[in-house]
């Protein structure tokens, strides 16, 4: 059985930092990307980062520059680190692999991930 659970959320400051951490067992996503959405309150799901399968990043607009993506393949889990964390950055976040073997490409839709974490809440205050 495959599962992604996430970690690291919790609350921070305006201008702070955080790091979640996504650990996947159940299968290697070694050949997988690998992502980060969120779902702020109201709001439907964003596409935040993802990395390839040999380490390519991409980045939402809104996080380039303050979120850096990676991944330690052997232990099969994504990072996420977040700097300059802004109050809109408040959603709850989710690691997803994407079902697409070797993918370098630049499009992460919903429906190309097919296994998601349940999520961690992220806060940030003012």
């Amino acid at each position: 059985q495959v599962q992604l659970v996430e970690s690291g959320g919790g609350l921070a400051q305006a201008g702070g930092s955080l790091g979640l951490s996504c650990a996947a067992s159940g299968r290697a996503f070694r050949a997988y990307a690998m992502a980060w959405f969120r779902q702020g309150s109201g709001k439907e799901r964003e596409f935040v980062a993802a990395i390839t399968w040999h380490g390519r990043v991409y980045y939402a607009s809104s996080v380039k520059g303050r979120f850096t993506i990676s991944r330690d393949s052997a232990k099969n889990t994504v990072y996420l680190q977040m700097n300059s964390l802004k109050p809109e950055d408040t959603a709850v976040y989710y690691c997803a692999t994407d079902r697409r073997q070797y993918y370098s490409g630049n499009y992460y839709p919903d429906n190309e991930m097919d296994y998601w974490g349940k999520g961690t809440l992220v806060t940030v205050s003012s």
